[in-house]
């Protein structure tokens, strides 16, 4: 079987839910089945709950994953609607690795590479809003903001204001004709100049960010008691609303900031975090795997 994606921590991630004994990890991304492969194959005990929004990574996975298939529960749908439908199983980890797979990225029709033919990047192609709407109809201010916002782009104004000249002209076809008319305006002298104003499209295209927050406000309502929950993040966008949401699960006191004394009973804190600091992938991964360079793990463990 040809497998198109290496997924990233792998070790660090079998490690995670190594001493778990009984019940169901839930993987909230689980796209080509990577991560849940090599946990099955490391832990008998663990059954696996594997969710994605992608039917292309949900068939491969079925079949990369058949010599489990009593272990293995598939759900469609993006993994923070889904997870609701998740309070039936005994649940000991969730698992969310956030990246978009290689298959995703060097697939030219799903419109993620700066050679890409089609303007997409729809992690679900079923989905109604794609990176053709965002750089063609968007205002020149709602393409400030999430060049800004999420892309964190210095010259955002410069960026979205080209394109609005530009669109008038022509409109944008496909990701290949806007990398190149980026290069064409910008320079960088480490990232292609195209980078993170992709990563601003693809996070506003997906709600990347926002089905982050929903996910991990589901992970909590689950009441999931001891479970260790793991989050692979790629960006500093995601590692911060990651650890955030974790610092406030710790937190006993959850009075106003401007209350003037605790009226709550200093008992609200709903596990530890495990990672002080994000695990970050060796130098021997990165080097056979570059595109983990960026990942970031964080670990927490409800009480």
């Amino acid at each position: 079987m040809n497998i198109p994606h290496i997924p990233v921590l792998l070790d660090e991630v079998i490690d995670i839910f190594k001493e778990i004994k009984s019940g169901y990890i839930v993987d909230c991304t689980v796209g080509y089945g990577g991560h849940s492969e090599a946990i099955l194959k490391s832990n008998s005990n663990i059954k696996m709950i594997c969710i994605d929004q992608d039917d292309e990574a949900l068939e491969f996975s079925k079949k990369r994953l058949q010599p489990y298939s009593d272990r293995v529960v598939f759900k469609k749908g993006r993994f923070s609607t889904v997870t609701q439908e998740l309070k039936e199983y005994d649940i000991q980890g969730v698992l969310a690795d956030i990246g978009l797979s290689s298959l995703q990225l060097d697939k030219k029709d799903r419109g993620f590479s700066f050679t890409s033919p089609t303007l997409d990047m729809r992690m679900n192609p079923n989905s109604s809003l794609s990176a053709y709407e965002v750089v063609n109809r968007y205002s020149k201010k709602d393409l400030e903001t999430i060049f800004k916002n999420y892309g964190e782009f210095k010259q955002y104004k410069k960026l979205a204001s080209l394109i609005e000249t530009q669109r008038v002209k022509k409109p944008f076809e496909s990701s290949r004709e806007l990398a190149e008319f980026i290069s064409q305006n910008f320079g960088s002298s480490k990232l292609h100049p195209a980078t993170l104003p992709f990563q601003a499209i693809r996070i506003e295209v997906n709600d990347e960010l926002g089905e982050l927050k929903r996910l991990l406000e589901n992970i909590k309502d689950l009441n999931i008691s001891k479970s260790l929950i793991a989050i692979i993040s790629f960006h500093s966008l995601e590692d911060k609303i990651v650890k955030n949401i974790f610092k406030s699960w710790t937190e006993n006191c959850i009075c106003p900031k401007l209350a003037s004394r605790c009226l709550c009973d200093r008992n609200h804190a709903k596990g530890k975090i495990i990672t002080k600091k994000p695990i970050q992938p060796r130098k021997e991964e990165v080097d056979q795997n570059p595109r983990s360079r960026s990942s970031r793990l964080r670990i927490f463990k409800f009480f």
